[in-house]
């Protein structure tokens, strides 16, 4: 599935000529609304389809590059479980730990659309690059680069995983 995923990511990246989140949204036109009504450590995001109309709301008060992890986490949903969003919203309170199969689908989709393998391996070339130097650099939390890692892993390169992170949010 992790190769469909990042096929699907890379399809729409060429597509649209973005890897930024709400372009894409807005590109398979989604309505986008960001809301102030939770709290800064409540629910994240969620998505869903009503009367053909696909929606996508993303809590405001999270740090802008939390904002578009929770923005490319809901595109992975739109883009990959469209047919599930009819039976009702996938809401988000913890994108990073993703227990389930759909949502951590929707983490590698995210990933993948918006960190290239090209960048990853550029950072992770430097002489001081460690893992949580490179998320800094490309302006992800450190949690949610495990995904591209994995992704990569998984796609045949050849990549450390972090020690010291509890990882068992990636476990099948």
């Amino acid at each position: 599935m992790s190769r469909y995923i990042f096929s699907e990511a890379e399809r729409l990246k060429r597509k649209y000529q973005t890897r930024d989140p709400f372009e894409l949204l807005d590109a398979l036109r989604v309505v986008v609304s960001m809301s102030n009504s939770f709290r800064r450590d409540g629910l994240k995001g969620f998505c869903t389809i009503l009367n053909q109309t696909k929606y996508v709301v993303i809590n405001s008060k999270l740090a802008d590059e939390e904002q578009r992890v929770v923005a490319g986490h809901e595109c992975g949903h739109i883009v990959i479980h469209s047919d599930f969003l009819k039976l009702g919203a996938f809401k988000d309170h913890d994108v990073y730990q993703a227990t389930g199969k759909t949502e951590r689908e929707a983490n590698f989709f995210a990933a993948d659309f918006l960190i290239s393998d090209e960048e990853v391996l550029d950072m992770m070339s430097t002489c001081d690059a460690n893992f949580f130097s490179v998320a800094k650099g490309l302006s992800i939390p450190a949690p949610f680069f495990a995904f591209k890692l994995y992704s990569m892993v998984e796609r045949g390169f050849s990549m450390r995983m972090p020690t010291g992170l509890n990882s068992t949010f990636l476990a099948r």
